[in-house]
């Protein structure tokens, strides 16, 4: 097959997902004993206390999705109705609607335009004294800047929610992302590192923290207890024995599926770090990065073209990357912008709140950062089935893009 045919692995499909017989033995014993319900089996509590070893958790919970995972650190810190919890506006809906959910206000921090992060600069002008919660989403696999945000947020007493559904395993200075905040929370949906199709997990050293986070996704009821009840209001967000089996085999491969995303990444690194106008990713200081995606920064001002014509160049050879990623700050979505929340009410968001979210003007000024990043970056798609064929296929039409794209330009 000629390199113009090359057909990347997808991680929407088995030729890019770490999935086969391990997993399929694991499912056959758990049809087998007829036991799908995990307060009965035992796949997703051997898989929580896999995960939790491998992260240096003390504490973990399986839970139904990544949005469950936030839901139930939320819960955990038992947050008063209006507070405010500071977050990024770079990431998926679902990581900010628990927020609403719970009666809390979400309070967006702008991003280092290069590494799509929240900072502690950016977190420290948004805290007020409603500011109960911070969370911090390690965009793409690669960590915040962690000791500066702790810091903080230990000198305002606030704790702090990891989002680290793209992050699995990243490290800063030796420790994994989900122990260094408060509560870890991560998503293993079709797409991220460690896989079930659907389901989340949330970690923490806190035993009292722990111990909320697993009574609210079973509804509160304290399985165990020598006089158990419902003791507060909570969900049923349990996993199957079903995912737990697919869990607890991809757990085993989680190391080395890093591992490969890592070395695919170093490559292209090779590849793009010379080309004036690319900005490749870099970790911060004493971190790693786990590249759930590889993203580049695309300067129009240097190129000569935006982002988007150079993604509908690679789409040309197959390459199907995203250009701005979620297109639009999450605070420019409908369901914020609007406060489209509980019937007509707009609550938690006062009036104030909802006439603000029209001010397009005020939000670009305010949030020169999360503009600037989502106006260029680029998600390449990445997996643990990139072969050097694979990232020397893209880095090479990627370069060629560039090269044609000039000449149009010139002309």
């Amino acid at each position: 097959m000629s390199d113009e045919n090359l057909k990347l692995p997808s991680d929407q499909d088995i030729s890019g997902r770490a999935l086969g017989e391990e997993e399929l033995l694991l499912l056959k014993e758990v049809i087998q004993s007829g036991v799908l319900n995990s307060t009965k089996g035992t796949k997703v509590s051997a898989f929580e206390k896999a995960f939790a070893t491998l992260c240096g958790a003390k504490h973990c919970t399986a839970l139904a999705s990544g949005s469950a995972a936030i839901h139930a650190a939320l819960v955990a810190l038992n947050l008063d109705p209006l507070s405010e919890v500071i977050t990024t506006p770079i990431t998926d809906m679902g990581a900010i609607t628990p927020i609403i959910y719970q009666g809390c206000v979400p309070v967006f921090a702008d991003v280092d335009p290069f590494s799509y992060n929240v900072t502690a600069e950016t977190i420290r002008k948004r805290i007020t004294p409603k500011t109960q919660a911070i969370i911090v989403t390690h965009l793409f696999g690669n960590p915040c800047s962690m000791p500066a945000i702790m810091a903080l947020a230990r000198e305002k007493k606030i704790p702090v929610i990891e989002d680290c559904a793209q992050a699995f395993l990243a490290e800063v200075e030796g420790k994994k992302v989900g122990t260094l905040g408060d509560i870890g929370a991560f998503s293993m949906q079709q797409g991220k590192h460690l896989t079930t199709g659907e389901g989340g997990i949330v970690t923490t050293d806190n035993g009292d923290t722990a111990r909320r986070m697993r009574l609210f996704v079973n509804k509160a009821w304290g399985y165990g207890d020598p006089n158990p009840d419902h003791y507060f209001l909570a969900l049923n967000y349990r996993l199957t024995e079903l995912q737990g089996a697919v869990a607890l085999a991809q757990v085993k491969k989680l190391e080395w599926v890093v591992r490969q995303r890592q070395a695919a990444a170093r490559r292209m690194d090779e590849h793009l770090a010379p080309i004036c106008g690319i900005r490749i990713p870099k970790p911060p200081k004493n971190s790693t990065h786990v590249y759930w995606k590889y993203c580049v920064d695309v300067d129009k001002e240097i190129l000569g073209f935006d982002v988007a014509e150079l993604a509908q160049a690679l789409k040309n050879f197959g390459i199907a990357s995203a250009p701005r990623y979620i297109q639009k700050p999450a605070f420019r979505c409908q369901v914020l912008k609007d406060a489209v929340t509980f019937g007509g009410s707009h609550y938690p968001f006062t009036e104030k709140q909802v006439l603000a979210g029209q001010d397009e003007a005020w939000w670009r000024r305010e949030y020169p950062g999360s503009y600037q990043a989502l106006s260029r970056v680029l998600v390449l798609p990445w997996n643990e089935f990139y072969a050097e064929k694979h990232v020397d296929f893209i880095a090479s039409k990627i370069k060629q893009c560039l090269a044609d794209l000039s000449l149009v330009k010139a002309k």
